[in-house]
C-alpha cells in the first residue's frame, strides 16, 4: 500500500532545529489510531515544538476537478497539514467529528490548541 502522508516531528533547541523523528503513514485509519486515546501521539517527547503532517500528492491527478489536488496549509496549534485542498478539508472534517465524539487523546487536544 501506498504511503498516504508522513508525520514530522520539529524541534528547537537554542535556535538550532532538528528533526525529532518521522512515521509514514498509509491510511486516514493510521492517521486517526495515531491521535487517538492510548495512540503514539500520547508519547511525543516536550521537545517537539511543531508537527507537521505532509500528505503525498495523489497517485492520479483529479482531472474532474483539479481544485481538489491544489495545495493547502492548515495549522492548528503547532500542528501544520500541508498538502492537496482535498486531503486537508477531509483530515479537517473528521477531526471536527472525532472531537464530538471523544476519540481524540488529550494529547492531540492540546498539541491542536484545544485543550490545554
Amino acid at each position: 500500500m501506498r504511503p498516504i502522508l508522513t508525520v514530522e516531528f520539529h524541534a528547537k533547541d537554542n535556535d538550532v532545529e532538528f528533526d525529532e523523528e518521522s512515521v509514514t503513514l498509509h491510511s486516514p485509519e493510521e492517521l486517526f489510531a495515531f491521535v487517538a486515546p492510548g495512540g503514539g501521539c500520547e508519547t511525543i517527547p516536550d521537545e517537539v515544538g511543531e508537527i507537521r503532517m505532509v500528505f503525498l500528492p495523489p497517485e492520479h491527478p483529479n482531472v474532474q476537478n483539479p481544485i481538489a489536488d491544489l495545495a493547502a496549509t492548515l495549522q492548528l496549534g503547532m500542528v501544520i497539514f500541508y498538502g492537496p485542498l482535498a486531503d486537508i478539508s477531509s483530515t479537517a472534517e473528521q477531526i471536527l467529528d472525532r472531537a464530538g465524539r471523544g476519540e481524540l487523546s488529550s494529547a492531540f487536544l492540546t498539541v491542536i490548541g484545544v485543550a490545554s
